[in-house]
């Protein structure tokens, strides 16, 4: 690496967008990574529980999924090639019939979108209109589905929705999701009720659109009664379900989907972040069979046939997906992160835990607060972000793979940097 990128970060602020984002809380240059952490050109090693935010389910640079990626460039395998077939993408999609379609009794067709998670968001909506004929889309509260216009009019934050510039972000109506009008308010009750009132002013959807867990909105968790009292009205209304698994999916919630234990059978799934399992780009839309009516190139990209994801995205699927081993690993890793979590939760008045799996967090009350631990973490060697309206929860997105050993020393870190910032900060006292 040239001299110049390790020890002066100065080009960033000189060239680079002032829209880049991660780079600000973690303010050095990274040059090395395996498994659940990451290195930096200073050679300090830093434990990471972002993970990509979900794009590196499977940990950093996994040796059976880098061996068979060098192998297939080595022997200068197609790289591009546009969305014709190649012995990759036959091999991915024989691997997802065979290790995640088929034991679940599934029959999606996989349309390979462009390479991230709002390709596959904008081709779910268009479908839906497209089938029903309608244009209104019941989205969520603090739902995040991506950052391009159709996916941003389906987004609630108002800081991610100002990017626009004022742009039109219409047909969509955004609903209470579950639990955001407090304990004891049913919001599918009065989700029903808007709908089924026929001057509410809500016109009929073509669709609903909802994340079993809301990655960005606060880790906001629907319970399976929930998605299913959706699925149900979604099919009353004639609408049709699409499940956001983007970031929920891939084993983030203990199952290889964040639906499978509501019992629910989506339209339309959407996938990306992990998907490759190695942090290429690679999205895909899993569409009911009935459903799929799309005409030849009437939605298509360039790059839509990643085939470097496709090697690797085939390892992850039969060594993580082949039997329930990975699944029941998982169920252990995610209770030991509830009780970490509670004990970062105690140091804190009123602190709570919120997501599931190993999609967890504890929303501490401040933005502020949360952002001040998180920094201070990192001071001490863990990469860990926030998410909720407000930024008011620490976060927890490590890798699926993470040793307990490494989770041990991660929360260490973790507790000490929340009673470092608790001990000598006023935030915690207002």
């Amino acid at each position: 690496m040239p001299k110049d990128m390790t020890d002066d970060l100065s080009v960033y602020a000189r060239r680079e967008s002032e829209a880049r984002s991660y780079c600000r809380a973690f303010p050095t240059a990274f040059v090395k990574a395996q498994g659940s952490e990451m290195t930096d050109a200073d050679g300090n090693t830093y434990i990471d529980f972002l993970a990509g935010c979900s794009s590196l389910n499977y940990g950093h640079n996994d040796p059976d999924m880098k061996a068979a990626l060098i192998e297939h460039i080595s022997r200068d395998g197609i790289a591009h090639g546009l969305d014709m077939h190649t012995d990759a993408k036959t091999a991915f999609l024989e691997a997802f019939e065979a290790n995640i379609l088929e034991p679940r009794g599934l029959d999606y067709k996989i349309m390979l979108t462009g390479p991230t998670g709002t390709n596959a968001v904008e081709a779910a909506m268009k479908l839906a209109r497209k089938i029903t004929g309608r244009r209104n889309i019941i989205a969520f509260t603090n739902g995040f589905h991506g950052m391009t216009m159709g996916s941003l009019s389906l987004t609630g934050n108002v800081g991610k929705r100002n990017g626009a510039g004022g742009g039109h972000l219409g047909d969509v109506t955004h609903l209470p999701y579950d639990g955001a009008m407090g304990d004891g308010v049913d919001t599918l009750q009065f989700i029903e009720a808007m709908l089924e009132n026929t001057s509410s002013g809500v016109d009929a959807p073509a669709a609903f659109i909802f994340e079993p867990v809301q990655g960005e909105g606060g880790l906001n968790a629907a319970s399976d009664e929930w998605m299913q009292g959706v699925a149900k009205l979604a099919k009353k209304l004639g609408a049709l379900l699409i499940v956001d698994d983007i970031q929920s999916g891939i084993g983030r919630t203990g199952t290889y989907f964040g639906f499978e234990k509501a019992g629910i059978v989506p339209d339309m799934v959407t996938q990306a972040k992990s998907l490759s399992g190695f942090g290429l780009p690679f999205a895909a839309l899993l569409i009911k069979r009935e459903h799929d009516i799309w005409k030849p190139a009437e939605h298509n990209g360039t790059f839509r046939g990643n085939n470097h994801a496709f090697v690797t995205a085939r390892v992850a699927l039969e060594k993580f997906w082949a039997d329930k081993q990975f699944e029941t690993e998982l169920a252990t890793k995610s209770a030991e992160l509830t009780t970490n979590l509670q004990a970062l939760a105690d140091l804190i008045p009123d602190a709570r835990l919120k997501g599931r799996g190993l999609m967890q967090g504890v929303d501490v009350g401040s933005g502020e607060l949360a952002g001040a631990i998180c920094a201070r973490a990192f001071e001490k060697g863990l990469i860990i972000e926030t998410s909720g309206a407000d930024d008011e929860v620490v976060k927890v997105l490590a890798p699926l793979t993470t040793s307990k050993e490494t989770f041990a020393k991660g929360f260490e870190i973790l507790l000490d940097a929340a009673r470092d910032v608790l001990s000598t900060s006023k935030i915690a006292a207002e």
